[in-house]
């Protein structure tokens, strides 16, 4: 590790077998605390260069533990928090909407780091068992056609940074690393940023890695996901082709705009209801910009043909009771599945 540090102390980046070598100290745990602080706070101010992580995300994703599902359109909604917003759960409700709408869904997660709930908090609230291991999710997805992924659990090389991250207490490479690394392989779905830079980053890793059909987004808000609050950036990725960037607004698919208080949140109870009460068919902004989310998700399962036609098929998953049954049969898979003894 220290040939490593003295390069980035000079100002170099690291070549991929340096980056590689490094990320495979820190997770095998053979970095002191003070070589791995050295090694995300000098990435940090010099800027990680996208080659670094490009390396960093594809050994990141040798250590996490797999995750086998049969479907190759299978999606991830997924964002890298940090956005402050205290939106409501977006990216959770997409997944039961998309699910609802036929899509196969591996959503990879976490409790709350930085917002009052995160996607296990909620999931929790709503009767999902969420701390299952891999072969339980696996059985999960063959039987509901959407599963969770509790991040801690197929991570665990990162035991042996997450003390150092703790006290740093700031944003390092791992905050984009996260999303990145689905244990299911998945290589669709919609991906947020807390920064357009950070968006396009993400996008370019996807796709480099085998990314098929990838949305990586973040709104004019400041918001990791799609917007109804004011426009969202993003570039499409799909393979064989060239990325596409572009901007979208609710109106251009038939919604409303509506104030970024409009979608705040709470804690897991709070959220859970607001999520319970779109599944029930509520309209206003939570479904609106859930439908926004879902339509561009539908779109890289090819459920969809376009965004306006993923809105449709969305509309119809909740109007339907099709999502709420996804949800209903997310939660009794997770307790069919569960390992004896939890």
């Amino acid at each position: 590790m220290t040939e490593y540090l003295k390069i980035i102390a000079s100002g170099d980046t690291l070549t991929d077998e340096q980056a590689s070598g490094a990320m495979h100290l820190l997770l095998k745990g053979e970095s002191t605390p003070e070589q791995t602080a050295g090694l995300l706070m000098g990435l940090r101010g010099r800027g990680e260069s996208i080659d670094e992580l490009t390396a960093f995300t594809r050994v990141m994703r040798e250590y996490a533990v797999p995750v086998h599902i049969e479907d190759g359109k299978a999606i991830d909604v997924v964002g890298t928090g940090g956005d402050g917003s205290g939106t409501f759960n977006i990216s959770t409700t997409t997944m039961l909407v998309c699910a609802g709408a036929g899509a196969t869904v591996a959503k990879h997660g976490n409790r709350s780091v930085s917002s009052k709930c995160g996607s296990a908090d909620v999931l929790r609230e709503l009767g999902v068992f969420v701390e299952l291991p891999a072969a339980a999710v696996e059985k999960c997805i063959a039987d509901a056609g959407l599963g969770f992924m509790f991040a801690p659990l197929f991570h665990p090389a990162l035991r042996f940074v997450m003390p150092v991250r703790r006290a740093l207490a700031v944003r390092t490479f791992f905050n984009i690393l996260g999303p990145l690394c689905n244990p299911a392989g998945v290589q669709r779905g919609v991906f947020g940023a807390f920064s357009e830079d950070v968006a396009d980053t993400m996008g370019t890793i996807l796709s480099r890695l085998g990314g098929e059909r990838v949305y990586s987004v973040h709104s004019e808000d400041g918001l990791d996901e799609y917007s109804i609050a004011a426009p969202t950036r993003y570039t499409y990725h799909a393979s064989g082709a060239a990325p596409v960037k572009g901007v979208s607004a609710p109106e251009d698919l038939g919604l409303k705009t509506a104030p970024l208080s409009s979608l705040k949140g709470g804690d897991a109870e709070v959220n859970a209801g607001i999520i319970r009460r779109i599944l029930d068919g509520d309209h206003g902004p939570h479904r609106d910009v859930v439908l926004l989310n879902a339509a561009y998700a539908l779109v890289t399962a090819d459920i969809a043909e376009n965004p306006a036609d993923g809105v449709s098929r969305a509309a119809a998953s909740i109007d339907s009771g099709a999502a709420l049954k996804s949800l209903q049969a997310l939660a009794q898979a997770s307790h069919d599945h569960r390992p004896t003894g939890d």
